[in-house]
């Protein structure tokens, strides 16, 4: 029997948010393996805020093409194979974009295998791209020594409430910034943070002031706008600030005025840096190696908000800029 494969295409570019007229469901024969090639049935999508920037315009990667399958990282499941890298029954991870089957290469759609002992949902949350930022974000751009306070914002998400694990693990007093009282007890009853801002309940710069008595010595930025804004005024001499995204500017129509505190970098001899984590590919299986540990150990806590079939990621992919999902957010496709 012919598959089919239902996918999602990109049919407009947004102009702020993504709205529905920017996307379609569509149905077509699956796609054969040439030789060299190998047939992936999607098991989990990845929702990623960049996702909304390769929707409108070249970033990193080139934008997305109209009338292409939306660009996404997921986790699936070889079902025939007429290469050598890969194996029928084999768990791979890579691009693989909204929709139900994938083809995999030796080449620029190439996948990799997910590594023995780790589940499709861990493959693609904790050990997937969110959690390898947060380790390399955290460890490598932000450099924390233990007894040094933390702060990192978007810290119920998917990123943010890994690089505040690691900071605990590092010996660190972490504070994280996250939307609601739920989120935040969770930071602190279930993750072990210090303590927890409600910027949806509390003025963030007299919270931020009463969490870190000691301001603040590594920031971690998920949302940039007024939050960065807050944490830069309570920046130590020597601080670090490691900038990961911007998700309260990534549905604005014409780019926001930039932040009004950068003298303090200036005043407080402290290092602002952005990074991509595909800049630390090679270095993958070493955050792989330590993640595991830890949560083997029982240091490293995951939490995934799943929703099911194809035609809801749309929705579901809105839930990121309205602070309406907890951890990370896939999508189960079957």
């Amino acid at each position: 029997m012919a598959r089919s494969n239902r996918k999602i295409v990109l049919v407009a570019r947004p102009k702020g948010e993504v709205t529905p007229d920017c996307l379609k469901l569509v149905e077509e024969p699956a796609p054969e393996p040439k030789d060299g090639e190998a047939l992936v049935r999607n098991l989990y999508l990845s929702l990623d805020p960049t996702q909304q920037g390769w929707m409108k315009y070249d970033t990193y990667m080139p934008a997305i093409p109209l009338g292409e399958v939306v660009r996404s990282g997921g986790v699936g499941e070889v079902i025939e194979s007429r290469s050598p890298l890969y194996t029928k029954g084999q768990l791979v991870s890579g691009l693989v974009g909204w929709q139900e089957y994938t083809i995999a290469d030796g080449g620029g759609r190439r996948m990799q295998a997910v590594p023995a002992g780790i589940s499709a949902e861990d493959a693609v949350s904790v050990f997937g791209l969110t959690g390898l930022t947060a380790y390399f974000g955290l460890l490598d751009v932000g450099k924390p020594k233990a007894g040094e306070t933390v702060v990192v914002s978007g810290a119920a998400g998917a990123t943010g409430s890994v690089v505040g694990q690691i900071a605990r693990i590092a010996g660190c007093r972490v504070v994280g910034i996250a939307g609601g009282a739920e989120k935040c007890r969770w930071l602190v009853r279930e993750l072990g943070f210090d303590a927890a801002v409600d910027y949806k309940g509390e003025d963030v710069g007299q919270a931020l002031a009463a969490a870190c008595p000691q301001g603040v010595d590594v920031y971690f930025d998920n949302v940039g706008g007024d939050i960065l804004d807050a944490v830069l005024l309570r920046l130590n001499r020597g601080a670090r600030v490691a900038i990961c995204g911007a998700i309260s500017t990534y549905s604005e129509a014409a780019p926001p005025p930039g932040p009004r505190n950068l003298m303090m970098l200036v005043m407080k001899h402290a290092h602002m840096e952005g990074f991509l984590v595909l800049d630390y590919v090679a270095r993958f299986p070493e955050a792989i190696a330590a993640m595991s540990k830890w949560k083997a150990e029982g240091k490293l806590k995951s939490r995934i908000d799943v929703v099911d079939g194809i035609e809801s990621t749309p929705a579901a992919f809105r839930r990121l800029f309205t602070g309406g999902n907890t951890g990370k957010l896939l999508v189960r496709v079957g």
